[in-house]
């Protein structure tokens, strides 16, 4: 079984090629081991904006937030 890190980085290629599916499933089974990672989410955001699956992606971005909002102290 591949890791975490793996299933990320084919993730990134496929959607980097252009197939939103088998990046999205990368990342899905990703989550699965490391559910509150908010890199994966955003890869995972990524990928659902790309197959116009905007709502979804809007979840996984805000989740991503909840758990790391990085922007906080940039004002």
């Amino acid at each position: 079984m591949a890791s975490v890190d793996e299933l990320a980085k084919s993730g990134e290629k496929y959607l980097s090629d252009g197939k939103f599916f088998e990046a999205l499933n990368c990342f899905e089974k990703s989550l699965t081991s490391d559910p509150n990672n908010p890199d994966l989410l955003n890869l995972k955001a990524a990928a659902l904006r790309s197959l116009g699956r905007y709502d979804e992606a809007s979840e996984c971005y805000n989740k991503s937030l909840e758990l790391d909002p990085r922007d906080k102290a940039s004002s």
